[in-house]
């Protein structure tokens, strides 16, 4: 019998890693980039002498930036996947244990938001003769569960390592599940510690370069048929443009199919910036923390054309958003699992392809009447007139966090990004920020997480190294990873951020006096007995910036805040802007219900009445199906 060889190079399984990963590219549009634009790691046990030794032989293979936590290298590597449009992203190595379970927020993250990232976690020794070893979980009816099986459920492809030669089918799955648009999230390839420092012979072929096609898929005719037709009947049609519709680079082909027909479009949170022009058709956020605007004209819609969103609850109003009894929906997504939600006709395929066929054989359906525009246009000067009194500064010494808003967004130039993820600061910019012109808004709220913005900042910098980009936060999710300040300095990071200051979790605050009739445990105040009722707590949270590197300047008010805004805007480094702000004045409400279930039975506050009030309303919506 014949006898094949074929040339081998002797590398760790660490090693095999970084080498591979330095040699995957993408391509889209005949635009060619790198798939990993580096790692990031924290070593420790399982890693230091793996991963990170891969790292360290290969310097140029793969640029490797230091964290200071594991939570955080997952954020930053998916707000860089963001900005990237999902071409890109990063790779992350932690060590066993707590390092690996640290990374599992980050990887939910990633899943729930459809963004690549690549994870790699270490895991026990493979050959188990240690054991139990250090960071161990013994499970006494499993031998081979360890924490990483925590990934298994937030993750879209999921591999434990075992053998060298696993690496050979392991590695091109993963890259398979990152550059598939449809199927993409967090990919986690769990590798035992002593396994990374394990030598094979790998094939040389393995580690050349290869380019992976980012696909942009048309449709089924069949499904554009059915969308001209429902578009054809329509009276009040509405485009909802989400996340998806912005990392295919499709906003011109939605400015010129809206403007063709004349339907104005609303954004989610991932998809706003989507309108490209600040005009009559571009109505800004939509949902329970959207403008009143776009609840408004949702509200009476025939038909909605979702482009790239899951349809997530805030945005529907809990299915409550779109109440005209016959609604009909058009659904335009990569993936068929969201396209076939809410019942609607589901057009799988590339949302830049998709409205750009669409744009060529809906020229019989004809405009939207000049009634519905008319009455698209005043509802969107009401709101903005409105909009604009809210934000001019009153000159209070503590402003509401609207005024902050309000300054950012008349600083704001072309090429800007503003960065919010959780508490107030992702509402505030839904309803009110003007994505349009260049402006652009990145927010998070896929799993609305904590701690995301500081990091997201680092992300998206390695992304956008032009324009000024500003991480917008409260003082309590600004307390869960500060420490990425120092990762900033470090990098040599121009980053501004604006921190409101008041004093807790404020519109958890808010939704706790809505649900229950009174406040509990979302203040920063002094224990007074039994409850945590005294003073606000004395922090000085700049001078924690400043003694991680940050310059740090305070505010008086609105209008000194966008002084310094003016004033620092081309300053080196990371500018730490911080205002006290009073949430409980906010931007006018959008009028748009969120289903969260207040006490049936409670002894304190007013839950039960407000109970019988969610049934209420709860029992009026209208529920969508496939």
């Amino acid at each position: 019998m014949p006898t094949y060889t074929q040339n081998t190079v002797e590398l760790t399984v660490g090693q095999a890693v970084v080498k591979y990963l330095a040699a995957q590219y993408t391509s889209r549009d005949d635009v060619q980039r790198r798939l990993f634009a580096g790692a990031f790691g924290i070593m420790g046990h399982g890693n230091v002498a793996g991963v990170a030794q891969g790292l360290a032989q290969f310097p140029d293979a793969l640029p490797y930036h230091q964290v200071r936590n594991e939570q955080s290298m997952v954020h930053a590597a998916v707000a860089f996947a963001k900005e990237s449009k999902g071409l890109s992203t990063f790779a992350c190595s932690s060590s066993i244990g707590p390092g690996s379970t640290n990374m599992v927020t980050g990887a939910a993250t990633a899943t729930v938001n459809r963004l690549p990232v690549l994870l790699l976690p270490s895991d026990i020794y493979v050959t188990r003769r240690q054991g139990p070893v250090l960071q161990q979980l013994e499970h006494p009816l499993a031998g081979d569960v360890s924490v990483n099986d925590a990934f298994r459920p937030v993750s879209r492809y999921f591999d434990r390592i075992s053998r060298a030669e696993q690496l050979l089918t392991a590695l091109p799955e993963a890259m398979r599940v990152l550059t598939t648009p449809g199927e993409t999230g967090a990919v986690t390839l769990s590798l035992p510690q002593d396994l990374q420092s394990f030598a094979h012979e790998f094939p040389v072929s393995f580690f050349e370069e290869r380019v992976w096609d980012v696909d942009r898929a048309p449709a089924a005719e069949r499904a554009i048929h059915e969308a001209v037709e429902l578009i054809g009947a329509a009276r009040r049609p509405l485009v909802v443009a989400g996340g998806g519709l912005r990392y295919s680079e499709a906003e011109q082909a939605l400015h010129d199919f809206v403007h063709r027909l004349g339907i104005p479009v609303v954004e989610t949170f991932a998809g706003r910036g989507s309108a490209l022009v600040e005009d009559d058709l571009a109505l800004g956020g939509l949902g329970a923390t959207g403008n009143v605007a776009a609840g408004r004209i949702a509200a009476e819609a025939d038909l909605v054309i979702c482009i790239g969103t899951r349809l997530n609850d805030f945005i529907t109003g809990s299915h409550t958003a779109f109440r005209n009894p016959d609604v009909k929906f058009i659904n335009v997504n990569v993936s068929r699992y969201d396209a076939l939600k809410n019942g609607g006709v589901p057009v799988v395929g590339d949302a830049r392809v998709v409205l750009e066929h669409l744009g060529e054989v809906v020229a019989e359906c004809g405009r939207t009447s000049e009634a519905y525009r008319q009455e698209v246009a005043e509802v969107r000067r009401a709101w903005l007139a409105e909009r604009e009194a809210v934000f001019a500064p009153s000159g209070v010494p503590v402003p509401p966090q609207a005024e902050v808003v309000g300054a950012m967004l008349r600083h704001a130039r072309r090429g800007d990004l503003v960065i919010a993820a959780a508490g107030g600061a992702p509402g505030d910019l839904q309803r009110g920020w003007d994505a349009t012109e260049g402006r652009d808004c990145h927010l998070e709220w896929g799993t609305s997480c904590m701690g995301y913005e500081i990091p997201a900042g680092i992300g998206a910098r390695f992304a956008r190294p032009e324009g000024r980009i500003s991480v917008f936060i409260g003082d309590g999710t600004f307390m869960m990873l500060p420490s990425e300040i120092v990762t900033a300095v470090q990098e040599g990071i121009d980053l501004t951020i604006v921190l409101s200051e008041n004093h807790g979790f404020q519109c958890i605050r808010d939704l706790q006096l809505a649900t229950t009739g009174y406040d509990f445990g979302n203040e920063f105040r002094v224990r007074e007995g039994e409850a945590l009722t005294g003073e606000y707590l004395g922090l000085d949270l700049g001078k924690v910036a400043e003694g991680l590197g940050a310059k740090v300047h305070r505010a008086a008010d609105a209008g000194e805040l966008e002084r310094l805004l003016d004033e620092t805007r081309d300053a080196a480094g990371v500018t730490l802007l911080l205002i006290e702000t009073d949430r409980r004045r906010t931007l006018p409400d959008a009028d748009v219900w969120n289903e969260v279930v207040p006490p049936e039975v409670a002894s304190v506050g007013t839950g039960e009445a407000l109970h019988r009030e969610y049934r209420e309303v709860r029992d009026e919506r209208q529920m969508f199906y496939y």
